[in-house]
């Protein structure tokens, strides 16, 4: 498989889960913030940031009004925030 072929596969892959889009914004923002790539390879690497970012974005509201739905199933009475302070420190 060419180098080509392998950078496509694994941006693929990135934007099939939220998992893998997470490890390739973090991969990308490492990229730029070295400051060592040549002017166009930092505003395609930016461009697929942007669009992953928004993917990660709508997934994750998407996850929310799921979660609403399902409590509302449940009767639950609302919905309170997560302390995630409080969760930390129960690991």
């Amino acid at each position: 498989m060419s180098d080509k072929r392998r950078r496509e596969k694994k941006k693929e892959d990135a934007a099939a889960s939220f998992e893998g889009a997470l490890a390739r914004l973090e991969e990308i923002a490492g990229q730029l913030e070295s400051g060592e790539l040549p002017l166009e390879k930092a505003i395609a690497l930016a461009e697929e940031g942007l669009k992953l970012s928004q993917s990660c974005e709508k997934r994750l509201t998407d996850a929310e009004g799921k979660i609403e739905q399902l409590v509302e199933r449940m009767g639950t009475v609302g919905l309170e925030p997560m302390d995630v302070e409080a969760a930390e420190d129960e690991e």
